[in-house]
């Protein structure tokens, strides 16, 4: 996640669209780790996709992952947002 600097040096006050976007990417890669150990990117013997299947199957849990957290998720989104909104002001 890259961190904007405004052209005086120092860094751009959070907004909320951002910060939402970043609770956002924070629960996809949570999620990404959960359909991970759910089994999700495990090669079946019955699909026969071999090396490449493998090899890409990260890509599609991560896009997975992100279409998750982007339609809703689990709610930890929220839950971050609030948490990060607060810190902001606390600034």
């Amino acid at each position: 996640m890259q961190i904007p600097t405004n052209p005086q040096g120092g860094q751009i006050p959070p907004t909320p669209t951002r910060l939402k976007d970043a609770a956002v990417e924070l629960e996809a890669a949570f999620l990404s780790e959960m359909l991970k150990s759910a089994g999700l990117g495990k090669t079946r013997q019955s699909f026969g996709g071999g090396a490449g299947e493998d090899q890409f199957s990260s890509f599609l849990i991560q896009h997975q992952a992100q279409q998750l957290a982007r339609s809703g998720g689990v709610g930890l989104s929220e839950i971050l947002l609030k948490s990060l909104m607060e810190k902001a002001n606390d600034i």
